[in-house]
């Protein structure tokens, strides 16, 4: 069980401003300051994130095995213990096999405690490695009903929720903007395979259905989209992370849900 993960977390783009947006995520309440793995060309946002706050764990979400190697995590760890003892929190991943994912757990197991350690798993193969061989698991673009069953798969150890959110009562702006990401992902086999065994057809898939936005990303005004991430904490995530589309709107977004969560 990773002890650090708990309530909501707030997921930063890497931009100029991410020690600022940081600061202020962690004055808004905020338990956890998430950084996209895509945009880690390099580990240091993560040590800018710790060096501009005081108590908030920090994670990647995730950072690609098959981009950064174990010896690039590991030395991250043994930095970010010096900068923010008991902080970082390692979430790892990527478009590698289980095999390679096993002999990391191994190698990470001699650096860094498995409670700070997390898995991104969608499937049953990978929650049960996330569940014996890391701290826990996190999931991306899924429903509350996924989420039950993952917790349950998972049982003690760690479950983080993303949910992606646009803050738009048009429902055709919404969904036009949440189709940006989704169809990028949607292409990902993992992803595709996760929509599948939630219920949604290849025509969902191909044609990004209202459907399938509605399902995996929570739109609409503040109290809207609080309530879904409220479900995904009822239905068993220990620590959801909210999850704006990036550019100018996202901390304003940030600061909204948090007022609306009462986080402060």
């Amino acid at each position: 069980m990773t002890d650090r993960l708990r309530g909501y977390g707030a997921a930063l783009s890497v931009t100029d401003e991410l020690a600022e947006h940081a600061h202020a995520a962690e004055r808004w309440g905020y338990s956890a300051v998430w950084l996209p793995g895509g945009q880690l060309a390099s580990l240091e946002p993560l040590l800018e994130i710790l060096r501009a706050t005081t108590r908030v764990a920090v994670v990647p979400g995730i950072i690609p095995l098959d981009v950064h190697g174990v010896d690039a995590i590991t030395a991250l760890y043994a930095e970010a213990e010096r900068i923010g003892p008991g902080r970082l929190v390692a979430g790892v991943g990527g478009q590698v096999g289980i095999a390679v994912l096993r002999q990391a757990a191994d190698a990470l197991g001699a650096a860094v405690p498995r409670e700070r350690t997390l898995l991104a798993a969608l499937g049953p193969r990978k929650l049960d490695l996330a569940r014996d061989r890391f701290g826990g698991a996190v999931t991306l673009l899924v429903t509350p009903d996924h989420t039950s069953w993952a917790k349950e798969r998972l049982g003690g150890s760690t479950l983080v929720v993303e949910q992606m959110v646009v803050l738009d009562e048009d429902p055709r702006a919404a969904r036009a903007a949440a189709r940006e990401p989704l169809g990028f992902l949607a292409a990902v086999p993992g992803y595709a395979a996760t929509f599948s065994r939630m219920g949604f057809g290849e025509a969902d898939v191909a044609d990004l259905s209202d459907g399938l936005v509605d399902a995996t990303f929570a739109w609409g005004g503040a109290d809207r989209v609080a309530a879904r991430l409220r479900e995904q904490a009822a239905e068993g995530a220990d620590h959801v992370v909210v999850g704006p589309l990036g550019g100018p709107g996202e901390p304003k977004t940030l600061e909204r849900l948090a007022t609306e969560l009462a986080l402060a």
